[in-house]
């Protein structure tokens, strides 16, 4: 399994991804859910999301497969949702809206659509076109690890951080995920004129 292992891949999918599912970035959003009296239960949230995540990440292929799409094509697409969270982050707006009708906290929406949303399950598929798997499951699981605890000492991390950390952080991961998108889309869009060159 760890035939491919590269630590500078791992280091590099574990940055990507801490960006997108940016936990400390979510910090405000899980303290206002406990303060409305919901429930926010660490280990579920963690396991539910791990488990969504690696199962998108290995049946991704195959549902891309039926819809005849290939992974260069996908992390184009990926690009753009990255570059659209990015601006979210810099900008301080909010371009994808939590419209659902679940009110569960825990599930939804720390799980879905903050941990394991559309971003993350792009960045995992966007990320198969560059890095060998076992790096980025490492750096996923690393990721959960992180999530996991910053999740159950929520309160602990905001006062540490103190809201201004908060902010900061979130504004240089907001650049780091713009250049993510900007590499995403120039790496894979070279593929694609090339494969159209044929």
């Amino acid at each position: 399994m760890l035939a491919g292992f590269n630590f500078q891949e791992m280091i590099s999918a574990f940055i990507v991804l801490f960006a997108v599912i940016d936990i400390i970035g979510s910090i405000p959003i899980i303290i206002n859910l406990k303060n409305r009296g919901n429930e926010v239960n660490a280990v579920k949230a963690t396991v539910i999301s791990f488990l969504l995540m690696i199962g998108f990440f290995y049946a991704g292929d195959m549902m891309l497969k039926l819809f005849h799409v290939d992974i260069a094509s996908f992390a184009v697409a990926g690009a753009f949702v990255i570059f659209l969270m990015s601006l979210e982050m810099l900008l301080d707006v909010e371009i994808f809206k939590n419209q659902g009708p679940i009110k569960e906290a825990t599930l939804v929406p720390l799980v879905f659509p903050l941990l394991a949303g559309a971003g993350a399950f792009t960045t995992l598929l966007s990320l198969r076109a560059e890095y060998a798997s076992v790096n980025i499951v490492i750096a996923l699981i690393l990721n959960m690890v992180w999530v996991y605890f910053v999740v159950r000492m929520t309160d602990r991390v905001e006062q540490f951080l103190g809201k201004g950390g908060i902010y900061i952080i979130r504004k240089f991961f907001g650049i780091i995920l713009l250049a993510i998108s900007v590499r995403l889309f120039t790496a894979n869009i070279s593929l694609l004129l090339g494969a159209l060159n044929k």
